[in-house]
């Protein structure tokens, strides 16, 4: 009976496997608002009924592609950090910058679902929490690592952060920890930077205006680094 249910398990996986590989392009087709679970179905021949029994409804499908979106970028990014010298602050800020970018041109629709116009009537569970953050946990530690080790130096003239910001400085903590306000502000100035830059690209408004994108992100994000106060 075990060795049936691992069978049966094994099969219920590449089944699964199989119908979020043809979600994802029909992404690329169809975008997030056309995804159809009658036409996964139609294109494994399954009748529609059955796909029921692996996602429930589209939202659920939705859902298991996010995951897998955010799980595939996020660990892009841990293997980009991982690959330089933790004393490296200012590289590991570089290393997780182009790996973002690298992931979004690779696999652009499904960054457009991750940060793209959200999906009218759906709204993602918590279950896409964990994941959504893998990314932001990497460069929270960057932060903190810097800040602990007395590298960070930001220029002169910075307002400081208002007031009303000590709140939200206290959530954004739970993922940049034990650094002053002051510092998670340009924290956020600097991550907000990069995927705003990213989403410029991916989504064509640098067309006919950087023609030479990629040196032009290097630069762009050693100025928010800058900007953060790790060394250039």
């Amino acid at each position: 009976m075990s060795s049936s249910r691992t069978a049966r398990e094994r099969v219920r996986a590449e089944l699964t496997r199989e119908i979020t590989d043809i979600a994802r392009g029909q992404l690329a087709t169809e975008g997030a608002t056309g995804l159809s679970l009658r036409a996964v179905a139609r294109e494994m021949g399954m009748v529609s009924s059955a796909i029921y029994r692996y996602f429930p409804s589209r939202d659920d499908l939705l859902t298991a592609l996010i995951i897998d979106g955010y799980n595939a970028l996020g660990e892009a990014v841990e293997r980009a950090d991982a690959a330089v010298p933790r004393e490296d602050h200012t590289g590991r800020w570089l290393a997780v910058c182009h790996a973002v970018r690298d992931w979004a041109l690779a696999h652009p629709h499904e960054y457009a679902l991750l940060y793209g116009s959200p999906v009218p009537g759906y709204k993602a569970p918590v279950d896409t929490v964990a994941a959504a953050i893998r990314d932001t946990v990497v460069y929270g530690r960057i932060v903190s690592d810097a800040h602990g080790a007395g590298v960070l130096n930001p220029p002169g003239g910075l307002p400081a952060p208002p007031a009303s910001f000590g709140d939200d400085a206290g959530r954004v903590r739970d993922v940049i920890p034990e650094v002053p306000d002051d510092v998670i502000s340009r924290a956020l100035l600097a991550w907000t930077g990069l995927f705003g830059w990213v989403s410029f690209e991916i989504f064509g408004q640098f067309n006919n205006a950087v023609l030479d994108p990629a040196t032009a992100f290097e630069h762009t994000m050693r100025c928010h680094a800058a900007l953060l106060g790790l060394p250039v």
